[in-house]
């Protein structure tokens, strides 16, 4: 099943953000992953997910003929 981070990209584009299992819900964020990462792990956060949220969205559309 598809994951939609419309809402996280809408609010943290340009930064990174750590994540919970869920892969949804956002427990941190900063301008860099360790940031991300060490605001995760003072919330309690062992081992969060972290994802860079760009700045700008692209399409990459791949296929074989």
């Amino acid at each position: 099943m598809a994951i939609d981070w419309t809402n996280i990209y809408k609010k943290y584009k340009g930064l990174w953000v750590a994540l919970r299992e869920d892969e949804i819900t956002v427990v941190s964020s900063g301008k860099n992953a360790k940031e991300a990462w060490e605001k995760a792990q003072k919330m309690g956060f062992k081992k969060p997910i972290l994802m860079n949220v760009p700045k700008n969205l692209t399409y990459f559309v791949t296929g074989t003929y």
